[in-house]
């Protein structure tokens, strides 16, 4: 499972003209999910996001996380992060996920987010086309890997 975390002021995601999550200053998750990809992942994963400590103190030191600043969450599923273009210039996806074994992880790492940091996680439609807006802060970009575990 592979994340792309973005502190954001704020950030949406519109589907057909239709604006259908809005968050204000936070964290944007998009979340690619592979097809070894497994619960201690997403909780792993969850565990260790939840607990970044990318959010600026008094002093201006990134030094608090998403719970301490009561930043909202916006998870957006990406199957492109386990893009593999290690032969020509085409993507391949073959390591991304299938819907039947995708969904319900993502929806299982929401959840999981929304229990750990004790309030809703909004979220983007899985497998739609989707617009995502976002103003990054700082910018800050954080990449998280289950399987490196880094």
């Amino acid at each position: 499972m592979r994340a792309v975390i973005q502190r954001v002021k704020e950030s949406s995601v519109v589907v057909d003209g239709q604006t259908i999550a809005n968050i204000g200053s936070g964290m944007m998750i998009l979340l690619g999910i592979e097809e070894n990809d497994g619960h201690e992942d997403a909780q792993w994963l969850v565990a260790k996001i939840a607990r970044l400590r990318i959010f600026a103190d008094n002093e201006g030191v990134m030094n608090l996380d998403v719970q301490e600043t009561r930043g909202e969450v916006l998870v957006v599923s990406q199957f492109t992060l386990h893009a593999s273009t290690r032969k020509g210039n085409r993507p391949s996806y073959i390591k991304a996920a299938r819907p039947e074994t995708a969904i319900p992880l993502y929806e299982f790492f929401i959840d999981t987010l929304a229990s750990f940091i004790n309030r809703p996680v909004s979220k983007g439609i899985f497998g739609a086309m989707m617009e995502v807006q976002l103003i990054n802060d700082g910018p800050v970009t954080i990449i998280i890997d289950s399987k490196l575990r880094e």
